[in-house]
């Protein structure tokens, strides 16, 4: 009975290690066994459970928004290290991983030029995540373009200009260009207008006109105090720089337009030449 038990054994198992050893076989460089493929199942499982944990350990404390873009980012790593994972399990199976490698490597060349940029543009909004160089709600200009962002994503950022255009920002431009942040001081931002004035003008009087049409506007704010710099004589005028502070830095443009009205309106009623280039032009007569 018991040789009988041994045998019906012996038998199971030789049919089990033969089912193992099954081969399938794809091209002369290319076979794997099925022992191989429940290799490479169980290293893909035991990945995705590592990687898991991985991904709780470092999110437990990032705030909600943030949190989710690292996710996205994570999924991007996590395929990344899967292949890795899976060359490194087929290999270890017994399968002739440069044939497979020279078989697709034409493929491989022209997704990663595809993907160039698109690559650059993540890496890059994982640098503002963890940089936290702008937020929502920051004022920046890049590139000559100014605009409030209203939402940062992991390949691009997306801003509102003065005009009400969203402006597409991809990412990887914050590494390749020198970004200006207005806000990253605060809300308050520190602007002025440029203005000259002819020779002979009352300078005391000039000042206290574009204090005026500084203080009157509600939108400038009173603290810190508007003033008036004495620039430069000029070819051909004097000339004037008025520095006040915006709560909003965004409406920037458009107060600069009202408050050149308003220096225009004032300089008129008070006979205040603003003046244009002059040249003198000598002409010669030869004898």
């Amino acid at each position: 009975m018991q040789d009988n038990i041994s045998d019906v054994k012996d038998s199971f198992l030789e049919q089990v290690n033969e089912l193992l050893n099954y081969t399938f076989t794809f091209s002369k460089d290319i076979s794997i066994t099925v022992k191989g493929l429940l290799f490479i199942v169980l290293a893909l499982v035991s990945t995705s459970i590592i990687l898991k944990f991985v991904r709780k350990l470092i999110t437990r404390k990032l705030p909600g928004k943030d949190k989710l873009k690292f996710i996205t980012f994570f999924n991007y790593i996590k395929w990344t290290i899967f292949t890795v994972i899976f060359l490194i399990a087929i290999n270890t199976a017994g399968v002739n991983v440069t044939a497979v490698l020279a078989a697709s490597a034409a493929l491989l060349i022209g997704v990663g030029l595809a993907l160039q940029t698109f690559f650059q543009d993540i890496i890059s909004g994982v640098f503002i995540l963890i940089d936290q160089s702008v937020h929502a709600g920051d004022i920046i200009e890049l590139e000559g373009k100014v605009g409030r962002i209203i939402d940062i994503r992991l390949r691009t950022t997306r801003a509102v200009t003065i005009d009400n255009k969203v402006l597409i920002i991809p990412n990887h431009l914050y590494l390749t260009n020198i970004l200006f942040n207005w806000t990253e001081n605060g809300k308050e931002t520190r602007e002025s207008v440029d203005v000259g004035v002819a020779y002979g003008s009352d300078v005391q009087k000039v000042k206290e006109l574009l204090l005026s049409a500084a203080n009157n506007h509600k939108n400038i704010l009173k603290k810190p105090d508007p003033h008036v710099l004495f620039t430069d004589f000029g070819d051909s005028s004097l000339n004037f720089k008025l520095i006040f502070t915006l709560g909003n830095g965004f409406e920037r443009p458009l107060i600069q337009s009202e408050l050149r009205f308003e220096i225009d309106r004032l300089f008129r009623e008070n006979n205040i030449t603003i003046p244009f280039p002059q040249r003198d032009v000598h002409l010669f007569q030869e004898k």
